[in-house]
Parts: C-alpha cells; structure tokens; sequence
C-alpha cells in the first residue's frame, strides 16, 4: 500500500513554549522576581513572556513557525530577551525542569486563576517540594477533531522524547536519584500523565466529566502529555523537560511536526489507530524519567522493546516522508547526532555537581549555558 505522506500538502507550523525558574545574581537559590521581570519587559513583552504558577519562573513562548531556521532564531531571541531582563532585577535565568535549591515556601503568583488552584489544590501545593519547569510544543494549524486524534496516534512516542530531553536529577537540595524529577513532582496534579486513547467527542465528554467532578478546575488544567491547545488551533505536546542546550528543543519540535505529518496523514486516509498497551506506555514514561536517554522502552513500529538510540532511528525512518515536506531530515539527523553526543541534560548536572560535590556549581552552570 502506497504511503499516505504525499497526501499532505502543507507544512505544518511550529511553536516552543519554554518554562525557566529565576536564581539570584548572588546566590543559587530561586528567587521570586517574576513580577519585576515582567514589568521590565512591559509592553515588549507581547505575550512573549509569562507568569507562571510560581513567582520564581516565567514562561516563554515563540511565534508559530514554519521553518526550522525561524524556530531557532525565534527561541533564541525570547530567551536572550528574558535572560536581560532577568539580570535587569537581581536574577539568572536558569533551564533546569525543577529548582536545584529552593526557598520555601514558594509563593504563588497573585493572579486569580492561580490562586484559585492554590486554594482548591492545598494537598497538592502543600506536598510540591520545587518548580517545574516543560518544554511544550505546539503543532498547527489542526481542526479540533484532527488534534484529539492526532494526540491518540502520537502519545506511543513521546516516552522516547521524554527520555531525550530529561532535565532535573536535582530538586530542592537533594538528589533525586533520577533524571527527570519534573515528571515525579508533577504527577502530585491530576490528569498529569499520558492522555488517554479518545476521539473528539469522547475527549468532550472527559473533559467535562473531570470539570463537573472536581477533579479539575477548568480545562487548563487538562495536563495529558498531549492535548488540543485551548487557545490555539493545535496540538500541545507537554512531554519534555527545560533544557539550556536550545539544540533539545530544536531536536523535540523538529521530530515532533515529522512524526506529526506522517500521522496526520495517516488519520486523513482513514487508516485506524494502532492499538496500544496503557500499562506498558505508563511504565516507559517511568522509565525514561528515572533513566533519561538510558532508558529502554517499547517501539511503536516492531513491538519490541529498544534502546533510546534504536528507537531513535526508527522514529527518523517512519518520519523521513513528514520530515522531507517540512525540509527538516537533514536538520533532524544533524540535531539528533548532536544531542546523543552529548551527556544530555541531567547527565551534564551530575558532571557539574561530581567536580565539587556543590549544587552551587551545577545552579552556576545551567545558569551560564542558558545564556547562549
């Protein structure tokens, strides 16, 4: 059977949004200073940069894209200009997916939203023991029902991402003993985790069910690993840890709209969903948050159970149709080699840290790499 991939005439956009948690200039504790941040930016700011959750981190966001180049000068840009104005009142801008030393407590931020979370969620914030800081990407433009589906089609993958882009082995002065403490700590909310299997309207019908119950407060708070952006006509991807190596990113959404378009297409010729094992993927989520890019897990395509680099090149194959339209396989093979040459996020903490044995050192370090 022909493959569906030339059915797909257009290239799909793409978008990174990055969370970074605040340090002082003099010391390498989080330090709530978004507020000033912020209003240094003032009007430059254009939704660029965020609050987020606490007042020790911001979020950035890039425009949507449609080459890899844009991408790249776009991420760029948004972090230099953060990392400014973070210097501008006292701070560092630090890319790491949880806060290395904190203060506690961490203060919410005052807006009402989240403060409305904070008083509904006490258990919840109570137990949060430091920020953390994802790496999203957006992929567009989708209708609603091709978000939900192409999300079902998606989630098989994103363990592989995950475990590429782990960023957090310390968190709140203590080894964690992990690579990604990001995904423990953040399992403390609900709907954290894989998204389930559903089409549109069984996606409507969750949502509303998790409002309704209380689980949830709004539809915000829907943080599956892959979901239909509320505000955008995409699909957020919400899988990766902070890196300050802007390279991951790159690699994440690069891999992400290649897979995507293939999947996309797929779902457009009428092909049915691969079935799927929910314990199995929640177990290579586990796997490649305690291991990061050592952990093994399941290919989609053979069934079997793989290492990061083979799984790796089995995703660049399945993609290289989806990769080809966009422009990107050359660039994908490239950032791809560049990253697994690497010590990758989480590793090169622990090489900081195993200098002096100091958290100050691995603090200083993310803090001079997200820099550029």
């Amino acid at each position: 059977m022909a493959s569906p991939a030339g059915r797909i005439r257009e290239v799909l956009t793409f978008g990174v949004e990055e969370e970074f948690v605040l340090v002082d200039s003099r010391r390498p504790v989080t330090v709530p200073r978004a507020a000033a941040l912020l209003a240094r930016i003032g009007d430059r700011r254009q939704e660029r940069v965020q609050p987020e959750f606490f007042q020790t981190q911001i979020e950035t966001s890039t425009v949507p894209c449609k080459t890899t180049d844009e991408l790249r000068a776009d991420l760029v840009e948004v972090r230099r200009q953060a990392v400014d104005a973070a210097a501008g009142v006292g701070a560092r801008l630090v890319a790491s997916a949880a806060g290395v030393l904190t203060r506690q407590p961490m203060r919410v931020t005052a807006s009402a939203r989240y403060l409305r979370m904070a008083r509904r969620f006490q258990d919840v914030v109570a137990g949060i023991q430091s920020e953390s800081s994802g790496c999203h990407v957006h992929l567009g433009t989708l209708t609603r029902d091709e978000a939900v589906m192409l999300g079902t089609r998606i989630r098989t993958w994103l363990p592989l991402l995950q475990a590429l882009a782990a960023n957090s082995p310390f968190a709140a002065g203590r080894d964690r003993g992990c690579a990604s403490w990001r995904f423990f700590e953040f399992q403390r909310w609900p709907t954290a985790g894989p998204a389930p299997a559903l089409d549109s309207v069984g996606y409507e019908q969750a949502t509303r069910h998790l409002i309704e119950s209380g689980t949830i407060l709004d539809r915000s708070m829907i943080y599956w690993f892959s979901r239909p952006s509320e505000r955008w006509p995409t699909l957020e991807i919400r899988v990766a840890d902070v890196n300050p190596d802007p390279q991951v990113p790159l690699l994440i959404a690069v891999l992400l709209r290649g897979l995507a378009t293939m999947l996309l297409a797929e779902l457009r010729a009428g092909r049915p969903v691969p079935g799927s094992d929910d314990h199995r993927l929640a177990k290579d989520h586990r796997l490649a948050a305690r291991l990061g890019p050592a952990a093994e897990g399941l290919d989609p395509l053979s069934g079997s159970v793989e290492p990061v680099g083979e799984r790796l090149a089995s995703l660049l194959e399945f993609s290289r149709p989806g990769l080809e339209t966009g422009g990107d396989l050359e660039t994908a093979q490239e950032l791809c080699a560049a990253v697994l040459a690497t010590p990758g996020g989480a590793g090169q903490q622990r090489a900081d840290f195993r200098v002096r044995k100091s958290l100050a050192d691995v603090v200083d370090g993310l803090a001079e790499r997200t820099a550029l």
